[in-house]
């Protein structure tokens, strides 16, 4: 089974994540936040780091949900999907004027 947490900054996702995988000894993908080469840079540069950011978490959660697909018999709770990305956060980007329209197709 594959169980997908979504929401917005702040709302407790990894935390929900966390709990039930730690109730349910259930495998927890997370958000690759930690080793994420360009999140600090985002934050000083939107405009500048918005599309590298954007590819890395897709090429992140596309890893991720490869790894679902060859899990077998087996239940595994996301933090965060792919969906996201490209309809939420991309396109909030875009709407603030962070992504330019060329790098958002």
């Amino acid at each position: 089974m594959h169980i997908a947490v979504t929401g917005n900054i702040g709302a407790g996702k990894t935390t929900l994540c966390r709990m039930l995988g730690e109730h349910y000894q259930w495998e927890v993908l997370y958000e690759a936040v930690e080793n994420n080469p360009y999140l600090s840079d985002f934050y000083e540069d939107m405009g500048r780091w918005a599309f590298n950011l954007q590819i890395y978490f897709l090429n992140s959660r596309f890893a991720q949900v490869q790894r679902i697909r060859q899990m077998t018999y087996q239940t595994v709770v996301q933090d965060r999907t792919i969906f996201e990305d490209a309809y939420i956060f991309a396109q909030n980007l875009l709407d603030s004027g962070s992504m330019s329209k060329r790098d958002h197709a």
